[in-house]
């Protein structure tokens, strides 16, 4: 089959692998329709190169129709439509049974201290086969594969493998006030949606960022849009737009590549010039982030303000403004997304023809998998007004 592959920095290719097959009986095959580039996908093309293996399949946003099941599956079959969540959860361990799949304990890869397995997401994460391919093996398929109906098209679901649940784990994190108030940091797909979602919601919606295309998306959905690129104190701007407070909430959907923070990207930078073997454990003990969006949550929250961090982080060294934080009362939540804990609550959203997230008004570019590596470097560039990019094999 055809996949996308990893083989260094800025350099993924479209390759001939071999199929995947059903190994263990409660396994399934699919046959991937539809699958989506990621924000998470850049930093293995840009940061997190030390992690991955030259060969590695990408993607973690996939759906597709069932192919072949295992024996231990019963309700699954062969041409159900399916969408297949980021995260490898089996639904009974004891981390499941509080709806924590992103913390599933039987795919959690103890080796290096980290959560549940994830498709296509480097050796930190178990080193599973990705989803930017023609077919994909789906681990634990009792459980994770979402069934969704025949006859719309791809793009009405293809976002409960990832975008969706994330976005509205985001807006459940923020706790969000009844009427309250939150500000989006970075308009990029889990973004957006989170901002949709509050403002579905009910609540007053701020969503920040510096790129044109992004701010006019979200202005298009009912958005107060705030243009980084043009005013250089975010905070004080929103502070001027809540009677001086700042929002009850924020989300920080932005993570560990933030614009503006200048001495952690040439960190970053030198790091990835090392050989793998080197950077690995200096990223995994010093390594630090690109905080800049991160330390503006901070100061935009009201006091007693809720943080809410979904944008990727990976530093464990990371320097935070801990009196500010502390003076100001804030509570911070985050993590990886529990796809499945989510699923029940936007099914009728995506299945609504009225479309009242807007789902069908995200992907900028829908591409054949074949050009993968060109909408890899536009993707990771924002060049030609790419906001969200989906392969078709």
């Amino acid at each position: 089959m055809k996949a996308v592959t990893w083989h260094g920095k800025r350099d993924v290719r479209v390759e001939d692998v071999p199929d995947p097959a059903v190994k263990e009986p409660n396994d399934a095959v699919i046959r991937i329709t539809s699958t989506g580039i990621c924000g998470s996908d850049l930093h293995l093309y840009e940061v997190l190169g030390p992690f991955m293996a030259e060969g590695d399949i990408l993607g973690h946003e996939p759906m597709g129709v069932v192919e072949d099941v295992g024996p231990a599956i019963t309700d699954l079959k062969p041409g159900d439509r399916v969408v297949i969540p980021f995260n490898i959860a089996c639904g009974h361990c004891h981390m499941c049974g509080q709806e924590l799949y992103a913390q599933c304990e039987t795919t959690q890869v103890r080796e290096h201290g980290m959560g549940a397995a994830l498709y296509g997401y480097t050796r930190l994460y178990g080193h599973v086969p990705g989803g930017q391919a023609e077919y994909l093996r789906v681990p634990e398929a009792q459980f994770g594969p979402i069934k969704v109906p025949e006859g719309p098209p791809d793009e009405r679901f293809l976002y409960l493998s990832d975008v969706l649940p994330t976005a509205w784990q985001a807006v459940e994190f923020a706790d969000i006030p009844e009427g309250g108030s939150v500000t989006v940091f970075g308009l990029g797909p889990i973004g957006q949606m989170a901002a949709r979602i509050a403002r579905h919601l009910g609540h007053r919606v701020f969503g920040v960022d510096g790129i044109p295309e992004r701010l006019e998306m979200a202005r298009r959905h009912g958005i107060e849009v705030i243009d980084a690129s043009e005013n250089l104190d975010v905070p004080a701007e929103i502070r001027e737009r809540t009677s001086g407070r700042g929002t009850d909430s924020v989300i920080d959907a932005v993570g560990m590549e933030a614009h503006g923070s200048p001495a952690a990207k040439i960190a970053q930078t030198l790091t990835g010039l090392l050989p793998s073997a080197m950077a690995a454990p200096l990223m995994s003990n010093a390594g630090v982030d690109r905080l800049a969006a991160l330390h503006h949550a901070i100061d935009t929250v009201r006091r007693g303000g809720v943080i809410s961090v979904i944008g990727v982080y990976g530093g464990m060294t990371d320097p935070m403004p801990m009196l500010r934080m502390f003076d100001k009362g804030i509570t911070m939540r985050m993590g990886q997304a529990h796809v499945r804990r989510w699923t029940n609550a936007l099914m009728p959203l995506v299945t609504d023809d009225a479309d009242p997230l807007g789902v069908m008004d995200l992907a900028t570019h829908r591409l054949p998998l074949e050009q993968a590596p060109m909408a890899y470097q536009m993707f990771q560039k924002k060049a030609d007004g790419a906001i969200k990019v989906l392969l078709q094999p």
